[in-house]
């Protein structure tokens, strides 16, 4: 039975290749095998090659070209790259305070932490890169941020790489950029920050260790008032937010990398701030600040440590005080327990101290920890622990503690994947002695509670 009902596809077989049977009669088999051979190669160059140009049509292999810096032999982005940051939603404050802070928190904008804690805004920026007939590969970059009433232009910038036949990985740029801001995200603090607009250079390799230098200044700002001139139909000098010219604050700054010290890596860090005749020479003061990175990493996470000193300065040498030395101290990093169980945690010191006026020297003592637990690839859970202690020299005491519960939904397993959306609650409570004692009232406790809905992602 399985014999008849397999006849009719043998016979249809038979009858396809008669054709073929009539044609070997003219060719021998090594004369076949030749053409069938060549007809193969032929299909195969001919599908490479739509592949190539579509790739080369088509690649998008990089949101940033300065970090790191383009490879000399990299295919270029097809078209205008749009990246950015952001975060918005709703936050409803059932508390004596819309965010958990402790009074003279003196590092970060979440120092008692981030998680459930944070307000709105982003930064957006579009990025075209080109490159050259002599293989140099150039980028140019501009970036709005909202973070206020006011949007700003941040970043309005280009630059270069593989334009130096001794150092094709160094990359040069000029114009306004975020600059040496190194940031802890937990905290949401940038330890250094020197955003200005200026020239330097990138990842500039001698034996095997690299370089960043740069000279940049503090962009002009303004303070709205309101003016008499009646002429003036809104009355209103400016409208805030940065202007287009230097302020008369400079910097040198330096940065080298790419150090192995046994199993850790080592970055090192020197600023010196300066002021130009654009300000008052009686205001006209010098500041410098130096800094190490060491950190670890390993399958199991990261573990970092960051120590900065300031003379005249504190995060940045840009703005300076005399008599001013500040001391920063950190232990952050990240332990994978397994793929789906992660904890993040920071311990943080900062030392104010101002030898002209000890009015307001103080030391801030953080600690946050947050245990995450991702149930699948798009849904998680969070919790965050803070506590600080803003400790001042001249009497008062401030501490506090904030507690968050997040459940989120993100596009994959992991802390550092976005876009998510964030369901939380959020509670904690201040005690505030020093600001009672400056007010001449009793001392403030505030209970805070808070719930809220957010989107965030980095794109």
């Amino acid at each position: 039975m399985n014999m008849i009902k397999k006849l009719p596809l043998t016979m249809a077989v038979i009858a396809a290749l008669c054709p073929i049977s009539v044609l070997a009669q003219e060719f021998t088999q090594e004369q076949i095998d030749a053409i069938v051979a060549k007809a193969v190669d032929k299909a195969l160059a001919e599908r490479q090659a739509k592949m190539d140009a579509a790739v080369a049509k088509k690649a998008d292999v990089i949101t940033d070209p300065q970090t790191p810096a383009q490879s000399p032999d990299m295919a270029i982005p097809f078209g205008i790259k749009f990246t950015g940051y952001a975060r918005y939603g709703a936050h409803f404050q059932a508390g004596d305070q819309k965010y958990v802070g402790v009074d003279g928190s003196y590092n970060g904008a979440s120092a008692i932490g981030r998680l459930g804690n944070e307000g709105n805004g982003g930064e957006f920026q579009l990025s075209k890169a080109f490159k050259g007939d002599n293989g140099a590969i150039w980028d140019v970059n501009v970036m709005i941020d909202h973070w206020g009433d006011e949007v700003n232009l941040k970043k309005a910038y280009a630059g270069v790489t593989n334009i130096l036949a001794s150092n094709p990985n160094a990359y040069l740029w000029a114009g306004r950029d975020f600059h040496q801001r190194p940031q802890q995200g937990i905290n949401d603090y940038f330890w250094m920050n020197h955003d200005g607009q200026g020239a330097g250079v990138k990842n500039f390799d001698i034996g095997g260790v690299k370089f960043d230098v740069a000279a940049v200044a503090a962009v002009e700002s303004c303070s709205p008032e309101v003016m008499e001139d009646e002429a003036n139909p809104s009355r209103i000098t400016c409208t805030g937010g940065s202007g287009t010219g230097d302020k008369g604050n400079y910097a040198a700054t330096s940065k080298i990398h790419g150090m192995k010290l046994g199993p850790l890596d080592l970055e090192l860090y020197a600023n010196y701030g300066f002021d130009s005749k654009g300000v008052d020479s009686d205001d006209r003061m010098k500041a410098w600040q130096g800094g190490v990175v060491l950190s670890h990493t390993n399958d199991s996470g990261v573990n970092k440590v960051i120590a900065r000193y300031s003379d005249n300065s504190d995060n940045s040498v840009y703005n300076k005080t005399e008599g001013l030395t500040t001391v920063y101290a950190s232990f952050e990093g990240l332990h994978k327990f397994t793929p789906q169980t992660q904890v993040e945690y920071l311990l943080a010191f900062h030392d104010y101290d101002n030898s002209d006026d000890n009015t307001d020297n103080r030391k801030n003592y953080n600690a946050i920890i947050r245990p995450m637990h991702w149930w699948n690839d798009v849904h998680s859970t969070w919790l965050e622990a803070g506590w600080q202690h803003v400790d001042y020299d001249n009497g008062g005491d401030n501490k506090g503690w904030k507690l968050t519960l997040s459940q989120n939904i993100s596009i994959a397993m992991g802390p550092e994947f976005r876009p998510m959306l964030r369901f939380y609650v959020t509670g904690g409570k201040v005690d505030n002695e020093r600001t009672a004692r400056v007010n001449g009232t009793d001392d403030e406790t505030l209970d805070d509670f808070n719930v809220g809905a957010m989107w965030e992602a980095w794109f």
